[in-house]
């Protein structure tokens, strides 16, 4: 599968909490703080039509029980109908992370990734390379999920943005996804680092 062109990321939008996020594009790196503020989710400014997608990441230390931190592609956050294809950590046990993707709304396809380290460690590469036929993901390069395109069987095809936040995922599943919040190691910061996307692949809405 042939990575397409990409780029730095230039220019974000911070969807909620700006004073939780920090961007400097002159060295492409972009910092979320989860702590008494809650978190913050920043985005690519404009949507894409397929491509590469990759960032250095380094998650929170410390207890992260509850919280979910992650690396998506999603036409639109919020949308009941959204395409969307998933790197999400959960703070539970940081030695997995869970890919997924979803389809005109409809996913359930969750898969969980022993990683080998722990994702707060030090930074690792994320990649997410998503075609017309096929969605790879990789970690450090190597290919840990690919799903290819399925007659009869929803697959994203909308142009999506590129999407990370810090939230707390308590509520979900009763604590047993990301586990239950205690904040005992607050304030909790995520670390994206030469955060690349596609060239010649975004839509202006």
């Amino acid at each position: 599968m042939a990575d397409a062109a990409t780029q730095p990321l230039k220019e974000i939008a911070i969807d909620y909490t700006p004073e939780a996020c920090s961007h400097c594009a002159t060295s492409n790196t972009i910092t979320l703080t989860y702590d008494h503020r809650g978190g913050a989710r920043w985005r690519t400014a404009s949507r894409f039509r397929s491509g590469t997608f990759s960032a250095l990441i380094r998650c929170p230390s410390g207890d992260t029980s509850g919280l979910n931190f992650n690396l998506y592609l999603s036409s639109l956050e919020g949308d009941k109908s959204q395409d969307e294809i998933d790197f999400e950590f959960l703070g539970r046990d940081r030695t997995i992370v869970q890919t997924n993707f979803y389809s005109e709304g409809v996913g359930n396809k969750e898969r969980i990734h022993h990683l080998g380290f722990d994702a707060s460690d030090g930074f690792h590469e994320y990649v997410i390379v998503w075609g017309s036929d096929a969605i790879e993901w990789r970690v450090d390069g190597k290919v840990v999920r690919r799903e290819e395109r399925k007659e009869g069987e929803g697959f994203p095809e909308k142009a999506m943005f590129l999407y990370a936040s810090v939230w707390d995922a308590s509520w979900v599943a009763e604590g047993k996804w990301c586990g239950k919040y205690c904040g005992g190691d607050e304030p909790y910061v995520c670390v994206y680092r030469d955060i690349r996307v596609p060239v010649g692949t975004s839509v202006v809405d």
